[in-house]
């Protein structure tokens, strides 16, 4: 039998009590980190050999406690400060992977100090804290209290650790991770389906079907315009200012929640009516430094790509990548013909061949079409990789969007 962990965000609801004891806890983790980091920085400058984790946990964590300095530290719960340094540890790891070309992809920064001003503040409890899940609905945190929850579903299992999680809108979240059935497969269908993702129609499938680009954002323009102006207009380190602050990231907020929960929809309906799904590789991070940006972020293509790969996996579709360089929009889909490359303007064009063709629907039917191709060759999945795990739950990301609502089956593989 197969497992596989999946997270579930929930809104809660701390009183102005526990929201002091949160914030004590968040600032205590925090300055675990530094101090870790801090710690291996010094010596790495010394020419020392490289702090392990166990003498860095025993340095910052066991012997700073017995400090007058530090004595703070043993107010909250020491499963919180081991988790800060596993964090740490994490992001030395991903750090080193990279250098050496172990891990794949975009190279990866090495870690830096956290500000008590980051947008995000989270901590972790494992099961080690014993926090519990309590029979009148309330979370229970060690040192921190019960915490009232806003269930939207029940857990479909004991929860292995819980994040809580302050975003720059003031909200606060718990994220459980909990480890469920794999084999939760959906009644097998014979359609499959092609997307070519775009920016006048946000995905256009194979079968013909368009679906239209929401722009969130754009739609929200005028009124974060009018915020943005009147917090510009606060005099700096105000009380009204900081209001003013809040005021802009629960417009934010708003707007990724909507474009998150349409995403959602979408991708489970397209999972549901689906086999197989295959998508074209689209080099987001490239289109982002366009003069495009703004459409390209607010499309939000790789969080959607991302939810149709992890539902494929658990509901037991099939899911493909094409590779981003394979002329999806040049080549007729009927006879196979590469054309010269055709500017955004042109939304339709003829084939020598005789074959009338819609930009997108032929773009659609081409991966549609590599896709199958590439299964077919491999007899496995296209590109098989792990389900990409969306944000960190734990760590302070100053730059990170807003936490959602409920939200179920975010992986964390």
């Amino acid at each position: 039998m197969l497992f596989v962990q999946l997270r579930y965000q929930f809104r809660v609801y701390p009183t102005p009590g526990q929201q002091m004891e949160l914030a004590r806890t968040f600032g205590c983790a925090r300055v675990v980190f530094n101090d870790g980091l801090r710690a291996r920085q010094e010596a790495r400058e010394a020419g020392l050999p490289y702090v392990s984790d166990g003498e860095l946990s025993k340095r910052v964590i066991t012997e700073a406690k017995k400090t007058a300095a530090r004595a703070w530290l043993g107010e909250v719960s020491a499963v919180v400060l081991q988790q800060a340094l596993a964090d740490l540890n994490t992001a030395y790891r991903n750090f080193f992977a990279s250098v050496t070309g172990k891990r794949k992809g975009r190279k990866v920064a090495p870690p830096r100090f956290r500000s008590r001003k980051d947008n995000r503040q989270s901590i972790r409890f494992t099961r080690n804290s014993r926090f519990k899940v309590l029979d009148n609905g309330r979370l229970r945190l060690p040192k921190v209290g019960d915490l009232a929850v806003r269930w939207s579903r029940t857990l479909p299992s004991d929860p292995s650790s819980v994040a809580i999680i302050r975003d720059a809108a003031g909200r606060y979240f718990a994220s459980f991770v909990v480890t469920v059935d794999a084999h939760e497969t959906l009644p097998p269908v014979d359609a499959e389906v092609g997307i070519d993702l775009g920016l006048t129609h946000f995905a256009v499938l194979s079968d013909g079907t368009k679906v239209a680009a929401p722009k969130f954002l754009r739609r929200a323009a005028r009124k974060l315009k009018r915020l943005q102006q009147d917090l510009s207009r606060k005099q700096k380190d105000s009380n009204r200012r900081k209001t003013a602050v809040v005021k802009v990231a629960r417009a934010h907020a708003r707007v990724a929640d909507t474009r998150r929960d349409w995403q959602h929809k979408l991708s489970t309906q397209i999972i549901r009516e689906n086999q197989a799904v295959y998508v074209e590789d689209l080099c987001v991070v490239g289109l982002g430094r366009t003069r495009l940006a703004k459409s390209v972020h607010d499309a939000g293509w790789a969080s959607f790509t991302g939810m149709l790969e992890y539902k494929a996996a658990r509901y037991g579709r099939t899911f493909g990548r094409v590779d981003r360089f394979f002329p999806s929009t040049r080549m007729c889909s009927a006879c196979g013909r590469i054309n010269e490359k055709m500017p955004l303007n042109v939304r339709s064009w003829d084939c020598p061949c005789g074959a009338a063709h819609d930009r997108d629907v032929n773009a659609a039917r081409n991966v549609r079409a590599a896709g199958l191709a590439d299964l077919n060759a491999r007899g496995a999945h296209v590109r098989p990789a792990l389900v990409p795990a969306a944000r960190r739950e734990a760590g302070t990301h100053p730059d990170a969007a807003c936490s959602t609502r409920s939200v179920e089956g975010i992986s964390v593989l």
